[in-house]
């Protein structure tokens, strides 16, 4: 099988969920099972180069390929939610999208120390494996220290 563009799999869908943001849908990419193979096999190949135990993925739609690539890497997977989701005790962190913030949580035992974690999610938000990066919004540059990885840039 040949290599798929992954990018001609991705719709963007203007002004959404603010104005003059132009969200980037991977749904596309999720119904071509030969592209979400690929995906997968992508960010698990660079992943298991990485050795870690746990891949982190980011609610929500870091869930959709988290679990696959922890499967395929041979370690566990942690979900990172929106706050309120979890039973307690939980940390949380805030971060700033284009429009907006957010936070997510996670259980307070889930990390052991010492523990090796790549982070997934749909979108470049921190360091760690992506489907896309948006160059434009300077992400790779603010987390630059830390090793990260992504399929597709805009």
């Amino acid at each position: 099988m040949s290599a798929i563009d992954l990018r001609s799999k991705i719709r963007e869908v203007p002004d959404f969920p603010t104005p003059g943001v132009g969200f980037k849908d991977i749904t596309p990419l999720l119904l071509d099972h030969d592209a979400l193979h690929q995906a997968v096999t992508e960010l698990s190949d660079w992943s298991k180069e990485r050795n870690p135990d746990l891949i982190l993925g980011a609610e929500a739609r870091g869930f959709i390929l988290g679990a696959a690539i922890a499967c395929h890497t041979g370690c566990g997977f942690v979900p990172a939610r929106r706050p309120g989701k979890l039973p307690p005790e939980t940390v949380s962190a805030t971060y700033m999208l284009e429009y907006g913030e957010n936070s997510l949580e996670l259980n307070a035992d889930a990390i052991a120390d010492g523990a090796r974690v790549v982070i997934h999610d749909d979108v470049l938000a921190a360091g760690g494996c992506f489907v896309i990066e948006l160059s434009f919004l300077g992400g790779r540059e603010r987390v630059s220290q830390y090793d990260m990885y992504s399929l597709i840039r805009y």
